[in-house]
């Protein structure tokens, strides 16, 4: 179904561009062309992508087990404030730079986690929709980033924060161009490497492990899974703060690959665009790839 729902949008959206006035499929080879037609777009479509795969990936496993995850950009927004915080203000400066990118790392995790966790327990405990609570939490977190970046964080008073430390950014293709002449101006970071590890780390559980199974279970039939002895409420926090660790690591190669600093609005809507990036993909990790490629070159 999902190649039909791609071809029918881009039929109606040649309709609508014929209105307009223009040759649709001369605009379509043109998008294809600047997006994937060469190194320079691949690179920058990767660069857009990067985040849609963790973000994606995150609330692929939310959806499996039919919890409803809607906050995947405010969880990217607290990995954001997390990585931020770690790099420029919680740690020593002159910790070592793979250090306080492990660093950086883990604590945009641990954002996320939070943030997809509140969610995942308010559900548990209390049977609270999580779709409600989950999207409320995305201009929460919008508000408390502009508390901190507008505030104590700001560098000279505008709605951003000091630049972060050049050795700690993620590195990039075009920084090894000398030894590697293929890779000049190739300036996609190795966060991407990130993210496919994580397309087969989720594989693997969804596909070859206990828990995944557990995780199908729940999702196909509750009662089923809570007969076969199955905790239902630890699997519904557990699975939550996952999501939200996923969608915080989207957060974390923004952050450290991209724009090196934390600004009011940097997002285009990278965790909103990751549920139908999922979909599209019918929740298969693999899948997931292509997918966020396709929408990173659109």
């Amino acid at each position: 179904t999902a190649p039909i729902l791609i071809v029918a949008a881009l039929l109606v959206g040649a309709l609508l561009l014929r209105l307009a006035g223009a040759n649709p499929w001369a605009v379509y080879r043109s998008m294809v062309q600047i997006a994937f037609g060469g190194a320079y777009g691949w690179s920058d479509t990767t660069i857009k992508a990067t985040p849609l795969i963790l973000a994606a990936l995150g609330v692929s496993l939310a959806f499996r087990m039919k919890m409803w995850n809607i906050g995947a950009e405010g969880q990217l927004l607290l990995g954001s404030f997390m990585t931020t915080g770690v790099a420029l203000f919680w740690l020593p400066k002159e910790t070592p730079p793979m250090l306080m990118l492990l660093a950086m790392m883990i604590a945009a995790a641990i954002g996320g986690a939070i943030w997809g966790m509140i969610p995942g327990l308010l559900k548990a405990k209390l049977n609270v929709n999580e779709i409600i609570v989950s999207l409320m939490l995305n201009y929460v977190a919008v508000q408390w980033n502009n508390f901190f970046v507008f505030g104590t964080w700001s560098e000279g008073g505008f709605s951003q924060t000091a630049k972060l430390p050049n050795e700690i950014w993620l590195p990039r293709f075009i920084d090894y161009a000398k030894q590697y002449p293929l890779f000049q101006g190739i300036t996609a970071h190795f966060g991407i490497f990130l993210a496919l590890i994580f397309v087969l780390v989720l594989w693997f559980i969804g596909q070859r492990s206990k828990w995944g199974f557990e995780i199908n279970v729940i999702g196909d039939n509750p009662k089923a899974a809570r007969y076969a002895g199955i905790n239902l409420s630890r699997n519904m926090i557990l699975v939550m703060a996952l999501s939200g660790a996923l969608a915080g690591l989207a957060g974390f190669v923004e952050i450290a690959g991209v724009v090196h600093r934390l600004p009011g609005n940097f997002s285009p809507g990278y965790g909103f665009t990751a549920i139908i990036v999922a979909w599209l993909a019918r929740l298969n990790p693999l899948a997931i790839v292509p997918v966020a490629y396709l929408f990173g070159g659109l």
